[in-house]
């Protein structure tokens, strides 16, 4: 079975080789079919703390790193300004 991938955008890098990516999911209503967005929030490995607030990642789902990381960049879609 593939990994899953998932891109974001980073809103945290203040932990040590840790980045928490905002994942958006946008889902019709199950009644009124309306677009609705959903956020969730993944802890993701950053081996060389090159990540900053902002930047467009992709991440890729990898066994348990810590308590609540299993999730590793993948790359660097597109830096903030």
């Amino acid at each position: 079975m593939p990994k899953k991938e998932k891109q974001g955008v980073v809103i945290s890098d203040k932990m040590d080789k840790t980045i928490v990516v905002k994942v958006a999911s946008y889902d019709p209503h199950p009644k009124y079919k309306k677009i609705i967005e959903s956020n969730k929030n993944y802890k993701a490995h950053d081996a060389n703390n090159e990540c900053g607030i902002g930047d467009t990642v992709r991440i890729v789902e990898s066994k348990p790193i810590s308590g609540g990381k299993r999730w590793v960049l993948s790359q660097i879609v597109e830096k903030a300004r």
